[in-house]
This record gives structure tokens, sequence and C-alpha cells, in this order.
């Protein structure tokens, strides 16, 4: 679907969308539990539902309403072939977790999902003694347990989702297990993993992300759990603030561990006036100079960060670029062209994007068929010199499916 934006102010409160990677994590561990568990607040996004029709296929017993979904596990395999849509981290965490049954489950997924790489997955599972064959690196992967723990070494460069799945599924292994890391990213998650497992009545030994220690035999125990907002659909919202609002975000956890509260940083070293509270954060529209920013361990920032240092003066410098390749798109190249279209240069070396802020103009656009694109066009659409057209804007339903609504309820001009 495309969209279309006119330059337009925002005004009002908003509340941030629901994380869709803590309602991921919800669902698996409620899969696990013996007995019903209630995940309060959830992410109805396409990710979310991905990961829903999986508990369901690996034997859970789900009860959806809109405020809350409750989830009776540990239930009889249902369906040997799972579908995981889009998402890379239902990929990366239910593999593991599948390993777990004896039956051989055939992975499958969808569009983006099908171009990123899934050795590391077979590679992992095999040390574990599974058996897991991939298509040629690819989906679909073919695994057969049962997963019974031991010893493996993984790559955490790439992604942190794998090690997840790996920390959710092997304390129902019948042994110990050891999982050895090397170069870990966006270490954050793996604190947030930890303490939602810790929730759940499970014990992970970390030794300084680099060697992780797993008893076996532990039983998952049903909890009521709510889920927090999510800071990387929060970020586009508060961008939006600062580049043509006076907005207050509600609904984003100042405690949080998600990495990308981090915009907050990069928002203050911009000169954007913001004030937090406990329950809000209000911005408004400010003068903006350049800011240099490491994005290493919360690369989903990029494209937000983009569309800030768009309408900032002087040339911004991002690092992490490294991070971008296997994303929905490869968002460095989308990035570099899509703003290209806006007026906006943008320049990548090694691991560095830099970005001469200036005047975006109007123009047509594409987001990839990337959920993250798509939101940081409309936001930098909001100031521009005339109005942008965004092919495949339906692409925000994977993580934010209420962005556009959102935006026309803070006075934007969305025309469809």
């Amino acid at each position: 679907m495309e969209r279309y934006i006119d330059p337009s102010t925002l005004k009002g409160s908003v509340k941030a969308p629901s994380s869709k990677s803590m309602t991921q994590r919800a669902i698996a561990a409620a899969l696990l539990a013996d007995g019903p568990s209630i995940i309060h607040n959830p992410s109805y996004c396409d990710d979310s539902l991905a990961a829903m029709s999986i508990a369901v296929g690996l034997g859970a017993r789900l009860e959806p309403s809109p405020d809350k979904i409750i989830i009776d596990g540990t239930g009889e395999l249902r369906e040997t072939k799972l579908n995981c849509g889009e998402s890379g981290l239902a990929i990366r965490m239910f593999s593991p977790i599948a390993a777990l049954f004896p039956e051989e489950i055939i992975i499958t997924g969808a569009n983006s999902l099908r171009k990123r790489p899934m050795s590391m997955i077979e590679e992992a599972l095999k040390q574990m003694g599974v058996e897991c064959k991939t298509s040629c690196g690819f989906l679909p992967l073919a695994i057969k347990g049962p997963l019974k723990g031991g010893e493996c070494e993984i790559d955490g460069s790439v992604s942190s989702q794998l090690l997840t799945g790996l920390l959710m599924a092997l304390p129902m292994a019948q042994e110990d297990s050891i999982i050895k890391v090397h170069n870990l990213k966006s270490r954050p998650y793996i604190d947030l993993t930890i303490q939602l497992l810790k929730d759940f009545g499970i014990t992970i030994q970390n030794d300084n992300y680099s060697v992780f220690r797993i008893r076996g035999k532990q039983k998952y125990t049903p909890h009521e759990y709510t889920v927090e907002g999510d800071w990387s659909g929060g970020a586009f919202l508060l961008v939006a603030g600062a580049i043509n609002g006076d907005l207050t975000v509600t609904g984003l956890q100042q405690t949080s561990h998600q990495s990308d509260m981090a915009i907050l940083d990069a928002l203050r070293d911009t000169g954007a006036k913001y004030s937090v509270s406990d329950k809000s954060i209000t911005i408004s529209q400010s003068s903006l100079k350049a800011f240099s920013f490491d994005a290493t361990h919360a690369p989903d920032l990029f494209p937000p960060l983009a569309a800030l240092a768009s309408y900032c003066e002087g040339v911004t410098t991002i690092k992490g670029v490294s991070r971008l390749k296997h994303k929905e798109s490869n968002r460095a190249e989308a990035i570099v062209q899509e703003f290209g279209k806006l007026g906006i240069r943008v320049e990548t070396e090694d691991d560095i994007m830099k970005i001469t802020g200036g005047k975006p103009t109007g123009g047509r656009v594409e987001s990839h068929e990337d959920h993250r694109i798509a939101m940081a066009m409309a936001v930098t659409a909001l100031k521009a010199s005339g109005r942008v057209y965004i092919k495949d804007s339906q692409s925000v339903g994977k993580s934010y499916p209420g962005f556009f609504d959102d935006m026309r309820l803070l006075g934007v001009t969305v025309h469809e």
C-alpha cells in the first residue's frame, strides 16, 4: 500500500506500542510453563502473531483478548511445520525450543526472512547433538531432537537472538549446558531475556557475557507478566516530536533494559527540548545540531536516528553499520537510497554512517518492505518541503500496526 504524507505538526499525547520482542519472549516462556500464564499489554503486531501461531503448533492453548493473552503451556505437539512469518527473533528463538521435541519439525518463513542466513542455528544445534539441516544455509530448517544439553560455541556478532533461544530451551534439557559466546552484541536484550526467565522460575549463570551456564531439568513456573512499552517504536514518536511537534509519549519505562532507550542520549546531544517523568516524556520542536552516536548495541535505532539527523545542522556520525546487513532489508543501503531521494546526503564508510543535515524535500520513497524504513520516511516527511509518498507502507504492521493511526490522532495528514 502506498501512503502519502503532507508536512504536518504533531500535537497531543500518545501511548508507545507494546514491545514485540518482549511479547514474543513471554509467549515462548508461557509455552514452556506447566499451566496457565497471563501476558498483559501484549503486542499484536505481525511478529507477535507469528509467535502465537508457533506456540499453538508446539502445544500451547491461547486465549487472546485486547489487553491480555492467557497461555496454557506444555501441551502435546500439534504441528510439525511452523511458519515464523518475517520474524528474525521467532526463527532464532523457537528453533532451539522446537529441538526439545523428538519429532522432526520443519520451520519456514516468508519474504525477507527467506533471504537471511540460518547457518548459525544449524551449527549451534548440531553441536548439541540435534539433527538440523538448512537449505544451503537458508530456510526451511529441518530440526529433530531431542535437545539433551551439553556445550556449544556461537558467534554473537550478528545477533543475540539465537542465544536467547538457547537460554530458553536448555533449562528444559536433561543435562547441564555451557554456551560460549564470542563478540556478543545487543547485550541489553540478553539482560531482558535472563530477567524474564527469572520471572518464570528459571536461573541462568552469566559469566561476563562470554560463558553462560544452564542447569538442566529446570521447570518453568506459570507467571503473570506485563509487557513494557517498546523503545524501538517509541523512538520514532520522540524523533517526530523533536522535528515538528509538541508531544507527550507515555508507556516507556525509565528503568528499562531495552537498548533503544539510548534514543534519549541522542536527543540530548542534538539539543532537543524534552522532559522526562516516571510516566511520560514530553518533547517539542527544537533547533537541532549534529551528533555522534554508537548504535552497535542498538542497531534498530539507525532509521529514527537518520530521520533525526536529516534535520540537524552539520554532519552526524553513527557507528554500527555492520549490524544492518541482515535486517528486513539491507538497512544501510536502504537509508542511503531513500534519504537521498529526499535530498539528504548519506554516506557509509566501514562501520560509520555520515548524514549531512539539511531540509528534506518531498518525493517518492520505498520502504524496502522494512517496517522501520517506512516509519523513518513518515517521520522525515513531517517537516519536508513537500509531500512524501511511501511505497509498501503496510510493512509497519511487523512491529507497530497502529503507527499511521497514531500519526493521524496527533494531527498528521496521512492519505491512503
